[in-house]
């Protein structure tokens, strides 16, 4: 017999879209989704999510696919659409994850702690085409699609520092500052997020923004960082990628029905104080 609560978080064979899908925080996406029996949308430039999609199907069970491209590129998002509803029919959620990132910078052998006084221009684009212009688009292409089946939810992932300046005080020699274009890109998306609730008002397609503090990725960070980012928070720590997983089952699920336009804040008390 199923619980009121698991109708609540009900996700079973629901189609969701997740860009960035083989990243720290959308590969976790992914995996606690199909977890709940949805079928999962893979898309990322990176060639991982062949592996993430064998994983699932074997692990879940689910019709989950993957799809490889570069989401800076329009046309390539648009013909992605056609190719994905073509394929599933039609599509219940979309989650935005993907971003450029220090990580992404890391992979591809760029340094973006630059000085704003130095900022190149190209790091500016870059980051901007990926972060906030690739939303726009997968937002424009699916959202649109959602309008016309009138049901659907999009999570769009900010981040704090779309709400907050970045304090310079924790990086210190780190040369993992958190550039100004992350900033403009992040804030960008949360007002794109009420923007596009506005738009489908009576359409039945919510739109909300989820802003996770910083995650914990010994890879590149140092620990004198972890402990200075660990200190500003209420919790004294970083997240973990798995500690967003309740807000997308929450904001993808009946669970959040009277909710849209709407930023959800999940930062260990960051911001609070």
């Amino acid at each position: 017999m199923t619980s009121y609560s698991e109708k609540l978080f009900d996700v079973k064979n629901k189609n969701i879209l997740i860009t960035g899908a083989a990243g720290t925080l959308g590969s976790a996406f992914a995996k606690i989704l199909s977890k709940h029996g949805a079928n999962i949308i893979l898309v990322d430039i990176d060639e991982k999510i062949n592996q993430i999609e064998k994983s699932i199907i074997k692990t879940y069970k689910t019709d989950s696919k993957s799809y490889s491209l570069d989401i800076s590129k329009e046309n390539e998002i648009i013909k992605l659409r056609k190719k994905v509803i073509s394929d599933f029919k039609k599509i219940d959620g979309l989650i935005n994850s993907a971003g450029f990132t220090n990580v992404t910078a890391i992979k591809k052998s760029q340094k973006i702690s630059v000085s704003l006084e130095s900022f190149p221009s190209k790091f500016w684009n870059e980051m901007l085409a990926i972060n906030l212009t690739a939303t726009f688009y997968f937002c424009r292409e699916f959202g649109s699609h959602m309008a016309k089946q009138n049901n659907g939810s999009i999570v769009n992932i900010a981040s704090t520092y779309g709400m907050v300046g970045a304090d310079q005080r924790i990086y210190g020699k780190s040369n993992i500052n958190s550039p100004v274009s992350y900033a403009a890109s992040k804030g960008g998306i949360i007002n794109l997020t009420r923007y596009l609730a506005a738009y489908w008002e009576g359409k039945n397609v919510r739109v909300n923004t989820l802003s996770p503090g910083g995650v914990k990725d010994e890879r590149y960070q140092t620990k004198d960082f972890i402990k200075k980012y660990s200190e500003k928070t209420m919790l004294g720590r970083m997240a973990k990628n798995t500690d967003y997983n309740g807000a997308v089952l929450f904001l993808l699920s009946n669970a959040s029905s009277y909710m849209t336009g709407s930023n959800l804040v999940m930062d260990g008390g960051w911001t609070a104080w």
